[in-house]
């Protein structure tokens, strides 16, 4: 039986950063994955969807270049080169991780399912291809997968889940889609993009429920206005083949025929093959491990970092608690987000065109502080009015701000339209300063941009009632 100071089982965003800085201490480390460096963001999520994002952006620019005054003619999409590009940079990304991982000291990879088998004294016993090792500390970062529901007939169709859908080399002829939330969205709009037809189904009345109503309304306009279907309020009683493809039965009687169906309805974690029993580590009801905001788990040396403890399913999440956790190992007593996972304001993207920005509370969630009697200030501005919006004729969306009254501080923000994705971070990196908002309308910002908005925004902040 071999020893180890630190075990990391699993390789996503969390744990090969960590598993260097240890091994950078003079921990002798073992990091245990059973598939692909890099986990779900580099193999299957960030990496290769936002590259195949830009061909289909670039498919649908071209599509409308007569706007602008240039001449295309008709327009088609070469899926296989697009796919190609796809994957040499997946390839490029994870062969730079191994590398790096490689090329660092008293760190051993070892590529295997690792599990749980038990303690020696203070030491937590885990198995990998059928050797035993042992280690004072375990630190697990397995993420998760996509959730199959379990449907009339669904074992006689294939399916596709957002790992999957990504190996096809041949664009679907009909993409059906069950989950309107953000990633059923964003491949919604990129496989049409590609030249697929799509059509997704959703079980609610709105599509991407997280956010507030008037924002679901425009991302379905818009998504509308490439001849994406719509399917709400809508649930599937059965599932059949149909050639090479499926027939979906909907609870009104109707049939869908699809080429392909892809299930974007939520995610599980991987936890089953850890045997987490063995030492008594705690989950909830859905399979997350429980953890405290340092990350701890109920039994003392393992700690369960990234999408796995349900405190994020976020790449920058995951990243985000191997900070915390080395500023603990530092011995640092930071203020604010940096404290623990607690503190940290929830921020994120949906990467439709135009992209989503999200940080802190919706306007749904501020009118029910506001009914409890805080004060609460809004703002809000539509991009239609935004300049630069108008000169790139991507005017959908708006700009939203939310400020508490007494504080000053900033609440939450929504930005939906052109950089959506990337002005966000102007308002979560503030708000992680804990600064007053009246300290942006003192800002200069660049002509002509969408950020220049901020401070006029703020301008007209008005007490919600």
């Amino acid at each position: 039986m071999r020893h180890f100071d630190s075990i990391l089982i699993g390789a996503g965003q969390a744990a090969p950063s960590l598993a260097v800085e240890l091994a950078n201490r003079g921990q002798k480390v073992a990091l245990i994955e059973g598939h692909f460096y890099g986990g779900t963001c580099v193999n299957f999520g960030c990496t290769p969807t936002k590259t195949l994002r830009k061909s289909a952006r670039i498919a649908h620019q071209a599509r409308h270049a007569a706007e602008f005054g240039v001449i295309t003619g008709p327009v088609s999409v070469m899926f296989s080169a697009a796919i190609q590009r796809m994957r040499a940079r997946v390839d490029t990304s994870r062969e730079g991780l191994t590398q790096w991982l490689q090329g660092t000291e008293n760190l051993e990879m070892i590529h295997g399912w690792g599990s749980f088998a038990g303690r020696d004294g203070d030491h937590f016993l885990i198995e990998v291809n059928g050797e035993m090792l042992s280690a004072s500390h375990v630190w697990l970062n397995t993420g998760t997968r996509a959730f199959i529901p379990d449907l009339p007939g669904i074992e006689h169709v294939p399916t596709l889940d957002n790992a999957s859908l990504l190996a096809l080399n041949d664009c679907p002829q009909h993409l059906i889609i069950v989950g309107a939330s953000y990633i059923g969205l964003e491949l919604g709009q990129i496989y049409r993009r590609l030249g697929a037809d799509v059509s997704i189904i959703h079980r609610a009345a709105r599509i991407a429920e997280r956010e507030d109503e008037d924002v679901s309304a425009a991302i379905l306009d818009f998504l509308h206005d490439e001849e994406i279907g719509f399917y709400l309020e809508s649930t599937i009683t059965r599932l059949a083949p149909h050639g090479d493809g499926v027939d979906v039965e909907l609870n009104d009687g109707s049939v869908l025929a699809g080429s392909h169906i892809l299930f974007a309805t939520g995610r599980i974690p991987n936890t089953e093959k850890l045997n987490l029993a063995a030492v008594g580590v705690e989950t909830d009801p859905r399979g997350f491990i429980r953890t405290d905001a340092h990350f701890n788990t109920n039994v003392p040396g393992i700690s369960a970092l990234g999408d796995v403890n349900g405190r994020g399913a976020f790449t920058h999440t995951s990243y985000h608690d191997f900070q915390i956790v080395l500023e603990a190992l530092d011995g640092k007593t930071p203020n604010g987000q940096w404290h623990d996972a607690d503190k940290r304001v929830l921020t994120y993207a949906m990467f439709t065109d135009p992209p989503l920005g999200r940080v802190g509370i919706t306007l749904a969630q501020a009118k029910e502080l506001a009914a409890k009697g805080q004060k609460i200030l809004v703002t809000e501005f539509s991009m239609r009015d935004v300049s630069r919006a108008k000169e790139e004729s991507e005017t959908h969306g708006l700009i939203r701000l939310i400020v508490d009254a007494e504080s000053e501080r900033f609440l939450g923000a929504t930005f939906l339209g052109i950089g959506g994705d990337e002005i966000v971070s102007v308002i979560s990196n503030y708000m992680a300063t804990g600064a007053s908002y009246r300290l942006m309308l003192q800002a200069l910002p660049v002509h002509p941009t969408v950020a220049e908005f901020l401070p006029t925004v703020l301008g007209r902040l008005r007490a919600l009632e």
